[in-house]
Order: structure tokens, then C-alpha cells, then sequence
């Protein structure tokens, strides 16, 4: 796969969505969330600190993690909190998030403050998974996952993968008709030099997760937990991916680095897949 780059010069970049428009919605770790047009241009939307997780939202607006889940308002640029406490306390972090096709938000809620968190104490406190409904109601789903990060559900919604970074692999869990999971068990296990972070899927079930801090790269795992293939992203640092496109066969991947431009920053690539991607749902809040 041949990697065009679209645009550079950010810090950490996280949670890529593209709308029906063709426009690619990202967040830079320190200053917020931006848009790239289909002609290049790109705008700052709004000012937000770690925002891991974007989703679309019915309307036109935005579902972000962050210090709460929170909905952008595109037409009137105001952002609402939705999901700020968790049993009467504030939460620490939001990380990735996605979407089921009743525009529920499944969502992974960090055992620790991001902006505070020193690695050298050791391992961090662990996360929680939950499901937020669109009315507001937030439901813990699972406790002990170490570090929350890429989420998607199979093309059946019968599974539901989650990245877990510090234990250096892609869980899976089932999921139940009343959309809770049950028997999370490990899908695939990384080396101890590879961080699994964010995950897209595609229409066969593959599972494509962005390598963080490992050999620069993107796997896919076919659905039976072996990895199938690795592609190499100009960049050490890879985050995260999603696919995008009139077929969904354009796959876009984000990095905290790249190894094509002097200053090295933050970068967002696109490429062509062979395999058509998955469509998330958006969310209904």
C-alpha cells in the first residue's frame, strides 16, 4: 500500500472519522479537534485537550471523549457534556469510543488523569468499559481493562474488540441482545515492544489495529485471531485508523510522528484497501 500524506505539523493525532461529505474529522492531543475538507483545507473546529475518540453525530455535530463525553453542536459550535460522573464521581479520561446501530456509545473510561499520570509510579490504575444510551443513561459494562483504546464491533455486531494497551493486545468480547458483553477473552496478543491502539474494521471481519510505538505500522487479524498482514506507515508512531471514501476503501491513518518531513510532527495518511471498510453507525444524541 502506497501512503499519500495529507497534511502534518500536530502533536499526538487521534480519532479519525469521515463523514458521507468526504470530510476527515481528527484531534491533536493538546489543542483540539480539526477538519479536513475533500480540497485540502483545514479548519480548527474547537479547543480540546486528549480527545481519543470521535464519533459522527446525527445533525451534523460531533461525539468527543476527553474529560467527559460530550456533544459538538456543528451549526451553533457549542459543546454539551453528557457524560461527565461515574458512580457520584467525576471520571478521569475518556478514550476511544464507537457506535452501535441503535446509536448507543460504547466507550473506554480511563483508570487515571492523562494530564497527571506519572509513568515512572509504575503501572496506572485500570479503566472501565461502558455504553452510554442517547438519553443520557451510562451503564458500566466491564471493570479492569488496563488501558482502554481502539474499539469496534464485528460486522454482525455479535462481538464487540477492544484494544487494551498496557497488556499488549486486541480483547474481544461477546456481545448480549441486551447489549451488554460477556466472556472477554483475548483475540490477539502483540510483542512486548508493540502497543495495540486504535481499531477500524472492515467488511469481512477483519480487525485493523494502528501499532503504537512498535515497528511503525498496521495490522489486519482475520477473524480468527492471526495476523494477516503488516503495513509499514511512515511514521514510529501510529495511533489510530479508519476508512473513509464513497466505498470505504480509502484507509486513513493518524500518528503521533513521521519520518517523511524535517520537523517529524504529528501526520495524517491515507492509502487505498483492498478490502472495503466497515461503516460505524452515528451516534443519535
Amino acid at each position: 500500500m502506497e501512503f499519500e500524506l495529507l497534511t502534518q505539523g500536530y502533536g499526538l493525532v487521534e480519532g479519525p472519522r469521515v463523514d458521507a461529505q468526504g470530510r476527515l474529522f481528527f484531534s491533536c492531543s493538546r489543542t483540539g479537534v480539526y477538519r479536513r475538507d475533500p480540497d485540502g483545507a483545514i479548519s480548527h473546529l474547537f479547543e480540546r485537550p486528549w480527545v481519543g475518540g470521535i464519533a459522527l453525530n446525527r445533525g451534523g455535530g460531533l461525539l468527543v471523549t476527553g474529560g467527559a463525553l460530550a456533544v459538538w453542536d456543528g451549526p451553533n459550535r457549542t459543546l454539551r457534556d453528557v457524560f461527565a460522573q461515574a458512580e457520584g464521581k467525576p471520571l478521569p479520561g475518556l478514550n476511544d469510543l464507537t457506535v452501535d446501530d441503535a446509536g448507543n456509545v460504547f466507550v473506554g473510561v480511563m483508570g487515571f488523569d492523562i494530564n497527571v499520570f506519572d509513568p515512572s509510579q509504575g503501572k496506572p490504575p485500570p479503566g472501565s468499559l461502558y455504553r452510554v444510551s442517547p438519553s443520557g443513561e451510562a451503564v458500566k459494562l466491564w471493570d479492569n481493562v488496563m488501558v482502554p483504546n481502539g474499539i469496534g464491533f464485528s460486522p454482525d455486531g455479535a462481538l464487540l474488540y477492544q484494544s487494551d494497551t498496557m497488556t499488549h493486545a486486541v480483547w474481544v468480547y461477546d456481545v448480549t441482545p441486551d447489549k451488554m458483553v460477556r466472556d472477554r477473552r483475548v483475540f490477539c496478543r502483540f510483542a512486548d515492544d508493540e502497543l495495540p491502539d486504535g481499531i477500524a474494521i472492515d467488511i469481512e471481519g477483519g480487525v485493523w489495529v494502528a501499532v503504537a510505538r512498535g515497528k511503525g505500522e498496521v495490522v489486519r487479524i482475520r477473524p480468527d485471531g492471526a495476523i494477516d498482514r503488516r503495513i509499514k506507515i511512515p511514521s514510529n508512531f501510529v495511533t489510530s485508523l479508519t476508512f473513509g471514501g464513497a466505498d470505504l476503501t480509502e484507509l486513513y491513518v493518524v500518528t503521533a510522528d513521521n519520518t517523511i518531513t524535517e520537523d517529524g510532527k504529528g501526520a495524517v495518511f491515507r492509502a487505498r484497501a483492498d478490502v472495503p471498510g466497515l461503516l460505524t453507525p452515528e451516534a443519535q444524541f
